[in-house]
C-alpha cells in the first residue's frame, strides 16, 4: 500500500505536464483535435478522467475556495514563489540536458538570488528586479527534444492528462526533485524524510497552486462535448508546443 500511495504522490509532486507552476493552462492550447490517436487504454482513461473530475469538483475545488478566505493573496504568492524556487534543479538539469546554457546558467543565478536576497525564495527579485524569467523544462520535454514520441495517452489519479513519456518523465524528475524522498539515499538536499512528508508537500502546494485559478477548469470544461478526449488533445497539443520552444 505505501508503495501505491508513494507512486501517486511522486506523480502528483510533478504532475500537470510538470509545470512549476504545479497548474496546466489549456485555456490557449486547444485547436483542432488529431483524427486518429492510438489510445489502447481508452476505457481506463475515461474513468478516470471521469473520476478526477468529480474530486476536483467535489472536493479539492471547495477546499481550495475555502483556503482562499483564510489566506491572503500576499502569503500565496510568496508560498508559491518559495515552491517554484525548490524545482530549480528540474529546470536546471533540464535545460542543460537540451543544450540550452544560456537559459541553465540563468537559472542558477536565479536560485542563489532568489535563496539569499529573497528570502529563501519566498520573494523573487530574480524576476521582479533583474528580470530574469524561470525557464520551464522538464524531462518529458528532454526526452521529445531527442525526438522520443509521446506515446499513448494515460490519465493518472488525481492528476489529468498525460502520455507514457511524460509519465516516465515525472519519475527522472522527481529524483532530483528536493520536494519528495525519491532518492534520498543518494541525494542529500531532499525535504521530506518518507512518504507521509512528501503527501503534505505535495497536498500543499497544489493546494496554493490551484488557489490562483479557481474556476479555471470549469471555464474549460464547459467547452467539451466529450471530457476525455477534449482534454486529451488539449495536453497533447500544448505538450508539443512546449517540445518546439
Amino acid at each position: 500500500m505505501k508503495k501505491i500511495i508513494f507512486s501517486l504522490v511522486l506523480l502528483l509532486n510533478f504532475a500537470l505536464a510538470s509545470d512549476d507552476s504545479g497548474t496546466v493552462d489549456f485555456s490557449n492550447e486547444f485547436s483542432e483535435p488529431k483524427t486518429e490517436i492510438f489510445d489502447p487504454l481508452s476505457g481506463y482513461n475515461r474513468v478516470m478522467t471521469s473520476f478526477n473530475d468529480k474530486a476536483y469538483i467535489y472536493v479539492f475545488d471547495p477546499i481550495t475556495r475555502g483556503y482562499v478566505k483564510v489566506m491572503p493573496e500576499v502569503a500565496r504568492t510568496g508560498v508559491s514563489n518559495f515552491f517554484n524556487n525548490l524545482f530549480f534543479p528540474i529546470r536546471f538539469v533540464n535545460n542543460l540536458l537540451q543544450f540550452k546554457f544560456s537559459n541553465s546558467a540563468e537559472e542558477l543565478g536565479r536560485f542563489l538570488i532568489n535563496s539569499t536576497f529573497g528570502l529563501l525564495g519566498f520573494m523573487d527579485p530574480a524576476t521582479t528586479e533583474l528580470h530574469w524569467q524561470a525557464h520551464k523544462e522538464d524531462f518529458g520535454q528532454t526526452l521529445g527534444f531527442y525526438g522520443v514520441g509521446s506515446g499513448f495517452p494515460l490519465v493518472l489519479p488525481l492528476l489529468g492528462p498525460s502520455n507514457l513519456r511524460d509519465t516516465f518523465g515525472m519519475v527522472a524528475d522527481g529524483y532530483v526533485s528536493p520536494l519528495n524522498n525519491f532518492g534520498d539515499d543518494t541525494i542529500k538536499y531532499k525535504i521530506p524524510n518518507n512518504t507521509e512528508e512528501t503527501s503534505y508537500l505535495a497536498i500543499g502546494r497544489h493546494l496554493n497552486e490551484n488557489s490562483f485559478n479557481i474556476g479555471r477548469y470549469q471555464d474549460i470544461k464547459k467547452d467539451a462535448i466529450d471530457l476525455y478526449p477534449f482534454l486529451r488533445d488539449i495536453y497533447e497539443q500544448k505538450r508539443e508546443k512546449e517540445i518546439k520552444e
